[in-house]
């Protein structure tokens, strides 16, 4: 196993190494960005050098930035790097726009790659969406950085990908651990080796435990990396970790108050946010909207694998009802913005139900002088409208008035987590 010398270092190397870079980091987002000039006009970079400094500057949410770059388009104004200049441009619902810079692994998914067993030579099959999104490009960008060969395989085509396994062995694989799990089933109804995948990274959505253990009786070593499309990698396993997470080296990862900004006791639940040292998109105190919380036995105790680095408890929710379904996120304002396109709907909650990588998206809508002979239509229509909104098929129900309860949430996540 090869470890960096970033991975082992004690907590106090690692706190002022990062607390050293923040004023210079802090200094740049102001001199590069009209977004951070504006928000830190009246803060002085040199002055923030520990975590209790970093927790009074304000927090920039996830949840804000669509109506930030529709004001200021197409990142809000908090690209250093202008547009030209960048690799790629991408596009997740919400919508939300997200610069790729330069660099091979400008997402810094190598480290969570290499912590899973990848190597050079490794061929890995990669199925994350190549469309829009950028979670095929993050992983991609890490295995190159490794030195691995990479089969763009992207989404659906399950019989295709099976076939494609079959052929050219893949040693890895990178994706939603959902559909590996179909890939390899697919594989077996059709008479094909799929026994070459003997290692895997997932993301976009959980690992249940009954689904790991079901890898393993296949003799496949899966872990988990947690990143976003904002600030790539936030946190990773490795194989001899029991639980948790182990933050990326290089990111501040603060627990504050959900919607707040006051970081929170340790192992207490709440926000996840980052402050990142990337120039082309220097994020300061991002709240990505997930819940999560520091494990106190890290602080004492490193992983298993040799890492000295915190860890984290994983995903443990959002602090809105924004929700993941297929890697996807939905937003409450994509929920508004099907209602406004159908007058008819006076009051709708999607609601996700079923288990991951299963599971089923339904809009339940209460509705306002339709006609009997026009709810076919309305029903297709509003398909197609959550197809165009958020890039999910769903299924749509209709209901008598006031069957929705007024606590004004309008996504529900009923998924069994099992």
């Amino acid at each position: 196993m090869i470890l960096d010398k970033l991975e082992t270092r004690s907590h106090e190397e690692r706190e002022n190494a990062l607390f050293h870079q923040l004023p210079e980091q802090i200094q740049y987002a102001k001199k590069h960005t009209e977004y951070f000039d504006r928000l830190f006009a009246h803060i002085d970079p040199s002055k923030i050098t520990s975590r209790e400094s970093l927790a009074n500057l304000p927090v920039t949410r996830k949840s804000d930035l669509s109506e930030q770059q529709k004001m200021s388009p197409p990142f809000g104004g908090m690209n250093a790097t202008v547009i030209s200049k960048l690799k790629r441009i991408f596009q997740s619902p919400g919508p939300i726009y997200e610069p790729q810079g330069s660099g091979l692994d400008s997402f810094r998914l190598a480290r969570s790659l290499r912590a899973a067993g990848f190597k050079p030579g490794d061929i890995v099959h990669n199925t994350f969406s190549y469309h829009f999104t950028p979670g095929a490009w993050m992983m991609e960008g890490g295995a190159h950085a490794l030195g691995c060969c990479v089969f763009p395989a992207g989404i659906g085509q399950t019989e295709l990908q099976a076939q494609t396994v079959a052929l050219l062995r893949p040693s890895a694989y990178t994706g939603t651990p959902s559909f590996l799990k179909i890939i390899l089933e697919k594989a077996d109804e059709l008479g094909l080796d799929s026994s070459s995948i003997t290692k895997a990274v997932v993301s976009g959505e959980a690992l249940p435990p009954s689904l790991r253990t079901w890898f393993q009786a296949r003799k496949i070593v899966v872990t988990s990396a947690y990143a976003t499309a904002d600030v790539g990698l936030i946190a990773y396993e490795s194989p001899q970790l029991t639980s948790g997470m182990i933050i990326d080296e290089e990111i501040i990862l603060e627990i504050v108050e959900p919607n707040g900004i006051k970081p929170l006791s340790l192992g207490e639940t709440g926000e996840v946010v980052i402050t990142v040292f990337n120039k082309d998109y220097p994020l300061i105190r991002f709240g990505t909207g997930d819940l999560s919380a520091i494990d106190p036995e890290s602080l004492t105790t490193p992983s298993p694998c040799g890492r000295s680095n915190i860890r984290i408890k994983g995903w443990l929710g959002r602090a809105d009802q924004t929700t993941k379904i297929k890697g996807m996120f939905v937003h409450p304002g994509q929920v508004q913005e099907i209602i406004k396109k159908h007058p008819q709907i006076n009051k709708a909650r999607v609601i996700v139900s079923g288990n991951i990588g299963n599971e089923v998206m339904t809009i339940h809508c209460e509705l306002e002088d339709v006609a009997s002979s026009d709810l076919d239509a309305l029903n297709k229509a509003i398909v197609q409208s959550t197809r165009d909104i958020t890039k999910l098929r769903a299924k749509v129900c209709f209901e008598n008035s006031n069957f929705l309860p007024t606590d004004g949430k309008l996504i529900e996540d009923a998924r069994t987590y099992a």
